[in-house]
């Protein structure tokens, strides 16, 4: 549905046990903007958007997202410092208790869909405190014709109240804010917090492990596009390594920005409808399609704005995560429906802080599963309190937050996938080069872009044929050459023009992957193993 079509149909919340509020149902983007103006929770910017403050938090707070324990998901979850266990009555008490907290106040409540494949598709009605919570809603999930609405019934119930906070000493959490997932009552709680993407992060977890137990379908959190010739590439990466900027390509379709389905039919379909992207020092220049989708009726979060409502996208005097949520449709080149077919390439974006990996190398089966499992980026200064150095960041799956299940799990769904349809799998380097964070230079963008389209065109290979050189740490197999990128930067040992000190850095960050990898030996193919980079002798 979009701003211009209308709904008449009004809805009571009585059945959630909601008295008395006053619903605002299914209001369109510039209703759901107006609301937020009025109250002072928002400004308009210069390009027509608008932009609000988050409060306290403005990231995800992964150590107070739980997944209540039943007889449900008591064997089936991959408990520990990722799935915190929550007690089934303790949640009881705490929806109660929201319940009542928000009786008699204005809510915004929506109907949307999670899932493009009609096959796997998830009916949400999501309840909110703020509006602008709600326009995220309307961004971010996928959006029911009109009549779709008169006969929707909802599967799962997410209540978003921020300015709810929790009694630790009473209610089974850490702190005031938390996210909780009940999979057998299908309901998400979130409160204490501002920050919308728990919102869509909660709903996430769900398809991650509803997909695979009940369907055997891969989830995973990445972004899409899609090429004339109707093949896919598929984009992992963790948050600051190009995962929307690289899929966003005007030359290509967008299949979605991050997170997808990939079915035993070998289909693919994006979970949302809309995208979510960083803007810290975004570029008109260098990343178009995003800049040119900043208008009415996105959402800008933590932002800083002159007194004429124009963004400075270099200040990140709030966070560094600094995002826009904006509707897939805002984007000139999209597939519709959001479903594609036929991968054949998939890359692993890396933000190598260290400098020690090539700016792209092609993986072998070994490889590409060791990789997966690891999910390697890593965290420079200012990126995160405490933070003053590199400092190596993995995310098994390159999504372990949202995996409710255990990591090998979905690594033998992908490693099947990548076997049975012929897929080759790059890892990219969009990190430093010539040296380490603070001394070498990132690689630029264009760069970074000539790689990966030489990759899809086949030229890549065809420049290279078997004069790969294989990288004496990572074994991984590394181009020589590269149409519209200089040899030089291929080599990173040859830019850093000090081979020991390239070395004992590379052997550090070796260390690093084989310390991670630990948790994940018991039960993991030899196989895989093999795909280790080498220690020092």
């Amino acid at each position: 549905m979009d701003s211009m079509d209308t709904i008449t149909k009004t809805i009571s919340l009585n059945s959630y046990g909601i008295k008395n509020s006053h619903v605002h149902y299914q209001l369109s983007p510039s209703e759901l903007s107006s609301f937020a103006l009025s109250k002072g929770q928002a400004i308009r910017t210069s390009s027509g958007a608008i932009s609000v403050l988050t409060g306290a938090f403005t990231g995800r707070s992964p150590k107070d997202r739980y997944i209540v324990k039943d007889e449900l998901t008591e064997t089936s979850i991959d408990w520990g410092v990722i799935n915190i266990p929550f007690d089934a009555l303790a949640f009881d008490q705490l929806h109660n208790k929201m319940i009542d907290f928000i009786a008699g106040r204005e809510l915004f409540v929506r109907d949307c869909y999670a899932s493009a494949h009609k096959s796997y598709r998830v009916p949400i009605r999501v309840i909110n405190e703020y509006s602008w919570s709600n326009l995220f809603v309307y961004n971010m999930f996928l959006r029911p014709e009109v009549n779709e609405l008169y006969s929707f019934e909802p599967e799962w119930t997410v209540i978003n109240i921020p300015s709810f906070k929790a009694n630790s000493a009473h209610d089974g959490t850490r702190s005031s804010n938390f996210s909780i997932i009940n999979f057998t009552k299908k309901i998400i709680l979130i409160g204490g917090s501002g920050y919308t993407g728990e919102i869509k992060k909660a709903m996430f977890s769900v398809l991650n492990f509803t997909l695979p137990t009940n369907f055997n379908v891969l989830p995973m959190h990445c972004s899409i596009n899609s090429g004339a010739n109707g093949e896919a590439a598929i984009f992992f990466g963790l948050s600051g390594t190009g995962k929307t900027t690289l899929s966003t390509d005007a030359s290509r379709q967008l299949v979605g920005d991050d997170e997808h389905g990939w079915t035993s039919n070998n289909e693919i379909f994006n979970f949302e409808g809309g995208c979510y992207a960083k803007v810290i020092n975004l570029d008109p220049n260098s990343e178009p399609e995003i800049y040119d989708a900043i208008k009415e009726g996105a959402l800008l979060e933590n932002v800083i704005t002159d007194s004429q409502g124009v963004v400075d996208f270099s200040d990140t005097s709030i966070t560094q995560n600094t995002r826009v949520s904006y509707p897939i449709n805002y984007l000139a080149n999209i597939k519709i429906p959001s479903v594609a077919s036929n991968p054949k390439h998939i890359f692993f974006l890396t933000a190598d802080a260290f400098g020690v990996l090539p700016p792209i190398s092609k993986l072998n089966a070994s490889q590409a599963a060791y990789h997966f499992i690891s999910g390697y980026t890593a965290k420079v200064a200012g990126t995160e309190e405490g933070v003053l150095e590199p400092r190596p960041d993995f995310s098994a799956c390159f999504g372990a937050p949202f995996m409710p299940l255990h990591p090998a799990k979905y690594a033998k769904m992908l490693i099947d996938k990548m076997e049975n349809n012929n897929v080759n799998v790059w890892l990219v380097n969009t990190g430093w080069s010539g040296g380490r964070f603070g001394v070498g230079k990132r690689i630029k963008l264009k760069y970074t872009r000539a790689l990966i389209n030489a990759a899809l065109d086949g030229s890549l290979e065809k420049s290279n044929k078997d004069n790969y050189h294989i990288h004496s740490v990572f074994n991984v197999k590394q181009p020589r050459t590269c149409p519209n990128v200089p040899d030089e930067i291929l080599s990173p040992r040859k830019t850093w023009n000090n081979d020991e000190a390239y070395y004992k850095i590379a052997y550090t960050l070796v260390d690093a992957f084989y310390e991670n990898f630990q948790k994940f030996e018991k039960g993991t193919d030899v196989q895989i193993l093999k795909g280790a980079p080498n220690r020092k002798k």
